[in-house]
């Protein structure tokens, strides 16, 4: 939710004002230093942008994207129902049924445009997600009522329901397609000046220029702020400072700029320092947020025991399998126990396959003695790429694919794990953390997956994986675990950062 110069805004920004890391009180000419990588941010902004006239060059863009992304809304729907035609009765001769397809596909592409899906810059996927679901269950719900209300209706009701469902899969490929081709086309994205602290900025430039899914294209600020905020200027403002120093501007700015954002957090990036409950599925954070609801942890353990359950049944087999591949290659314990912090400090004993030798732990000393830079790796990640105490073979394979915490299902049953959250650490990778962190880690259920798995995997060291645990428990919700979840399946498909 983008925030705005308001009474609402000033009365809950910090009160605290400093000069010395932004420069003076009137809105800062910034001077920035050179970004890590100054060509691709200099190509990130010249791909980004179409010389149109002004000020149609402000709409034509976003009105451009906006009809890519609905274009591949109806075309997700065109082939939801071409994979449903062989099983609707008479096929493609069915005309109530079409024309009920046709209704319910218009009415959730209304609804996606109310709830700000076009072109829906500046939300994470997470709430992508939500909105999208919401508005499709509205529109079942109300083809339920007319199926209901008219003669032999009850016929559409389960075909309604798979289309609108199979909509719902197909329509994010569609989405990311549209969206790909509105940046190759250089017309993705709001063009924006960051203001904020000079050691803050190039991250933000190139963690934008990075993610320009979120359609930000990020700017220098310019010496002279009142030519920045022109027409033929950024019509956008994020603000990444946590000190206060900008509340004597932001009555200025707005009058300035199209839009005003206080920046929030970021998955890979610490910026301001707040700490949300909920940022309302965008970047930008309105500091007045209502709780989330007291039955939500009931909704999850609900969903985990309805998913883990059948899931341990089918995957048994396979377990047992790679078991028996583990003995034949090292005879010994396949499984192992390792006590772990859970829920409230209460301790967990994880279980897993084991994909390391017995005599794992010497193997490791031996290798820190003749290897100062494994050991190096070691104290940043916890983990080595080059790992000697791994098993050949199979313990690679069951790592990279993470097939060894499928036993980890057990623990989900039994309500000592979620499927997401914080990876549950041992006690020698949370004394890297600091204390205040642990207790935060201490406040949820840990997880089989979670936010730093699907952004970096093993890649994160210490520092990045305290961030994404923190940004993702600030701003937990059954959306954000669905979206984790679900991303998990590709992150362990493709391998990224596995080891």
């Amino acid at each position: 939710m983008s925030l705005f110069a308001s009474s609402e805004l000033t009365s809950g920004l910090p009160k605290a004002a400093t000069t010395n890391d932004v420069g003076t009180r009137t809105v800062p000419a910034i001077s920035v230093p050179p970004v890590a990588n100054p060509t691709s941010a200099a190509e990130f902004s010249n791909r980004s942008r179409l010389n149109f006239p002004v000020p149609i060059g402000r709409r034509l863009p976003r009105l451009a994207t906006s009809s890519f992304l609905v274009a591949g809304d109806i075309a997700g729907y065109l082939m939801a129902y071409f994979l449903l035609l062989p099983f609707l009765p008479h096929g493609s001769e069915n005309m109530i049924l079409e024309r009920a397809f046709a209704l319910a596909a218009l009415g959730t592409i209304i609804l996606y445009a109310s709830n700000a899906l076009y072109p829906g810059y500046r939300l994470h996927d997470h709430e992508h997600l939500r909105r999208r679901t919401k508005a499709s269950v509205k529109v079942a719900a109300i083809a339920a009522l007319g199926a209901i209300l008219l003669p032999d209706g009850s016929q559409l009701l389960l075909p309604l329901a798979g289309f609108l469902g199979l909509g719902l899969i197909v329509q994010p490929v569609m989405r990311w397609a549209a969206r790909g081709l509105s940046w190759r086309l250089g017309i993705w994205g709001e063009r924006a000046v960051i203001i904020g602290g000079r050691n803050r900025i190039p991250a933000l430039m190139a963690y934008f220029a990075d993610h320009w899914q979120y359609g930000i294209r990020p700017e220098f600020s310019s010496s002279d702020m009142s030519e920045a905020s022109s027409d033929n200027g950024p019509s956008i403002a994020l603000i990444a400072d946590d000190t206060g120093s900008f509340i004597a501007e932001l009555a200025t700015m707005r009058r300035q700029f199209a839009e005003v954002i206080l920046l929030s957090d970021t998955p890979n990036l610490k910026i301001t320092g707040l700490r949300p409950a909920d940022v309302g599925g965008e970047i930008g954070i309105r500091l007045a947020v209502g709780g989330r609801p007291a039955d939500s942890n009931l909704v999850r353990r609900a969903l985990d025991l309805a998913i883990a359950i059948p899931a341990t049944l089918v995957l048994m087999p396979c377990i047992l399998i790679a078991a028996a591949a583990i003995y034949v290659i090292d005879p010994g314990p396949v499984f192992f126990r390792h006590a772990r912090e859970g829920l409230s400090g209460k301790p967990v004993r994880v279980l897993k396959l084991r994909t390391m030798y017995q005599d794992a732990e010497q193997r490791l000393e031996a290798l820190f003695r003749d290897n100062p830079a494994a050991q190096a790796e070691w104290a940043s990640h916890f983990k080595l790429r080059q790992d000697p105490r791994v098993l050949p073979v199979i313990g690679h394979l069951l790592r990279a694919s993470s097939f060894d915490e499928l036993p980890q299902l057990v623990n989900i049953i039994a309500g000592e794990m979620a499927f997401v959250g914080p990876r549950p650490f041992p006690e020698y990778h949370l004394s890297a953390m600091d204390r205040e962190f642990r207790d935060k880690r201490r406040s949820v259920t840990p997880g089989l997956t979670g936010l730093w798995q699907i952004s970096e995997r093993s890649n994160a060291d210490i520092e990045l994986q305290q961030q994404l645990d923190e940004f993702y428990i600030d701003n937990r919700s059954l959306w954000f675990d669905w979206h984790i979840l679900l991303s998990t399946i590709p992150a362990v498909i493709k391998g990224k950062g596995a080891c």
